[in-house]
């Protein structure tokens, strides 16, 4: 394995520095890769085959997002091709885009962040010219974000030959996608309403109405036997049949911000992903200050090269909808939003997100400089 972001990520096996008064890692998980790390700092506090190289199933759209969101604008329309839905896979997770309906690029993101549509993914693509050319282009920027682990063959994250990425990796495109305004919107957003399909009545008046759509995100919506997790932000999850279960999770607690993945649990039990993923956020907010960091999140390129990077957020193409915005007011965890029917668990204030279930959420957006990073080492040391 790699061993970017530090010798011990490379070995194999759980790697973690408990001293005497941090908590033991929690027993019986599964997973075949994991990672538990601080998304501001970038501390990576503990990781098991951090850097192992599996299938991603559709956490891989985190980087389809990361790499396209700046691309468009939200309101852009686009009527939608035959030739945009094909090469969807068999059995592929779907929003339901109809051929020849028109859909705004807010309305394709909703579907590829809530329902996992590969149908988004691919009208998106096609808007990218092609599934080729967005390939190459999640690719690269994989690239500049330093996820040496990742080869893309299929930008929705369905199973293909060669495509794999590492839990190392999925965690640096959470990183680096929620220094995005547009991402921290989607992948908070519990439900939604998606536009329909256009029916004619027999006196030919057409109309269109809208369906509901949920997040897919257990640790955001709950489920049975399953409540969402306290200070719970996103991100996104994944299953195919190679990949099985993954998922990468935000979520902040008394001013720590934790991100979490997880991938491919060999216990078979009903939410066993979400229920490992939430062990090890409860692990890692208890042990965080407590535990000597087992590598780090490395910067991008570019971050690296200068230090002082432009704000992810003026590089996104949008910004946040209407609805998070004006107000300033933040929508529980499970209820539906205002006129635009969004409901979020996270409400955008001034650039700064508001979580309902644990307080203040920010993740910075700005990469700490190596210069600035060396200066609190050594006055750390003296």
């Amino acid at each position: 394995m790699s061993t970017l972001g530090g010798a011990l990520l490379g070995k194999p096996g759980t790697q973690a520095n408990i001293g005497s008064d941090a908590p033991v890692l929690p027993k019986d998980i599964s997973a075949r890769s994991w990672i538990v790390a601080d998304a501001e700092s970038g501390d990576v506090l503990a990781s098991h085959n951090a850097h192992w190289r599996l299938a991603p199933a559709s956490t891989l759209k985190m980087l389809f997002a990361d790499t396209l969101l700046p691309k468009f604008n939200k309101d852009e329309k686009h009527k939608v091709l035959t030739s945009d839905m094909e090469g969807i896979g068999a059995g592929s997770s779907m929003v339901g885009i109809k051929e020849d309906e028109t859909y705004t690029v807010h309305d394709l993101w909703l579907g590829v962040f809530l329902r996992s549509g590969n149908d988004a993914v691919h009208v998106l693509s096609a808007m990218n010219n092609g599934v080729k050319q967005t390939v190459a282009d999640m690719n690269a920027h994989a690239e500049e974000l330093q996820a040496l682990d990742t080869n893309v063959v299929s930008p929705d994250g369905y199973d293909a030959k060669g495509q794999v990425s590492s839990a190392y990796d999925l965690t640096l495109f959470a990183r680096s996608g929620l220094q995005k305004k547009d991402f921290r919107e989607y992948c908070s957003t519990v439900r939604a309403k998606f536009p329909g399909e256009t029916k004619k009545s027999k006196k030919g008046k057409k109309t269109r109405e809208s369906f509901e759509i949920q997040n897919t995100n257990r640790l955001l919506t709950g489920d049975s036997g399953l409540d969402p997790y306290q200070g719970i932000a996103g991100v996104k999850n994944g299953n195919t049949t190679n990949a099985g279960a993954t998922f990468t999770g935000v979520a902040e607690r008394d001013g720590r911000v934790l991100l979490v993945t997880v991938m491919h649990p060999e216990k078979n039990e009903h939410n066993q992903v979400y229920k490992e993923t939430a062990a090890l956020l409860d692990w890692g907010f208890k042990a965080s200050g407590k535990v000597e960091p087992v590598g780090e999140l490395v910067p991008p390129k570019g971050a690296e090269a200068s230090g002082e990077p432009a704000d992810a957020d003026a590089q996104s193409g949008a910004t946040a909808s209407p609805s998070a915005t004006a107000s300033g007011k933040a929508v529980a965890a499970g209820a539906s939003g205002g006129a635009s029917g969004v409901g979020t668990a996270l409400g955008i204030t001034g650039g700064v997100l508001v979580l309902v279930a644990g307080g203040g959420f920010l993740v910075n957006r700005r990469w700490p400089s190596r210069r600035k990073k060396a200066e609190e080492e050594t006055e750390a040391s003296a």
